[in-house]
């Protein structure tokens, strides 16, 4: 078995208003910062998966976010997977 690290970010799909994003927008812009715009706000998630291969890695990770780590009705979400080396014992 390898040892998979996942990085996963999640935001709101663009049809839907993102309030949170819309409220940090307006806080920056009365900051004096009108050149940020489209702000949207989500949420991070790592945490590492023991499978066979990268692609059996992929496979539980997407499970995991189609049935619990997302709402995929309102979320979207894309993610990074990286081996995590070996750590010899010494």
């Amino acid at each position: 078995m390898k040892t998979f690290t996942a990085n996963i970010t999640v935001t709101l799909r663009r049809a839907i208003l993102d309030v949170q994003g819309k409220a940090v927008e307006n806080a920056l812009h009365s900051l004096h910062m009108p050149g940020i715009c489209d702000v949207r706000i989500g949420k991070h998630i790592e945490l590492s998966i023991q499978a066979v291969d990268a692609e059996a890695a992929s496979a539980q990770l997407r499970e995991a976010c189609d049935k619990l780590l997302t709402n995929p009705v309102m979320e979207d979400y894309h993610f990074t997977l990286n081996e995590t080396a070996a750590v010899e014992a010494a």
